[in-house]
């Protein structure tokens, strides 16, 4: 009785320390993000950020986009042949890389390149004490560290998630139509005629919701770090775990408003 007494009373703790993050993490970014009219205002350094962000990140999003649209198409045909349905296959590698693995794989790949770096770069600000230097020069840290990097990575994902699904439905259409021998007038017209804009805003309010929540995270974690080189470690691969699970979980509540 006492053991189970004392599991529920862990349960709850935990519990309501996360309910203390959550909280924390509402109000450090709603204040932060409320700083974006406040002069001096930090266009320029939301344009750095922007670039680290999505110009770094161009490669691993092309890489992935086109891997991701190769393989579809494989699965695709193999699946689709049964039934004798090739002719399906554009629609089918369209659909998958709008709604779904497009603004999934691209915000993960974003979290793995951009966001722990985010992390890990206000984390050693912390370490060498380059925070306390801001307020000691009368440098609001939050509006010139934590605001740009959210508003960057809103802004940046949804671009890149439109890039990942163009060469990933090239590199479907390349593998479909050149390998596998599928029509290409009937690969192209199915999806034209099955891709509607209801998709289309599905894939970018995805985009834009994990975009904002990467950003919100990864600065959250690394401004919250413990100042030591281990603490900053920790912090990199906590926000790395976190956004991945926050993006899967943001995903599967978005499907189910745009079914």
């Amino acid at each position: 009785m006492n053991m189970a007494i004392a599991a529920c009373g862990n349960m709850g703790r935990r519990f309501l320390r996360i309910l203390c993050r959550l909280g924390d993490a509402a109000t450090l970014s709603s204040a932060s993000l409320s700083l974006v009219v406040n002069p001096p205002w930090q266009g320029r350094h939301i344009v750095i950020q922007m670039y680290n962000i999505g110009v770094g990140s161009l490669m691993i999003i092309a890489l992935t986009g086109t891997f991701t649209g190769m393989v579809l198409a494989l699965q695709g045909y193999y699946t689709l042949a049964k039934f004798g349905s090739e002719s399906m296959l554009g629609a089918g590698i369209a659909l998958a890389i709008i709604r779904e693995l497009g603004p999934v794989l691209g915000a993960m790949m974003l979290t793995a390149r951009a966001g722990s770096a985010i992390t890990a770069e206000i984390g050693i600000m912390r370490v060498t004490e380059q925070v306390d230097a801001l307020e000691m020069m009368a440098i609001n840290p939050r509006a010139r560290i934590i605001m740009p990097r959210i508003i960057a990575a809103t802004l940046v994902l949804p671009l890149l998630i439109a890039l990942f699904d163009l060469i990933g439905m090239g590199a479907g259409y390349i593998v479909g139509v050149d390998l596998l021998g599928v029509n290409p007038g009937a690969f192209i017209a199915e999806m034209q005629a099955k891709v509607t804009t209801h998709d289309i805003n599905a894939g970018w309010v995805k985009a834009v919701g994990f975009g904002f929540l990467v950003g919100v995270i990864c600065t959250y974690i690394g401004y919250r770090a413990t100042p030591t080189t281990e603490g900053v470690g920790k912090a990199t691969t906590q926000a790395v775990v976190l956004s991945s699970v926050g993006i899967l979980i943001l995903d599967y509540i978005l499907t189910s408003f745009f079914l």
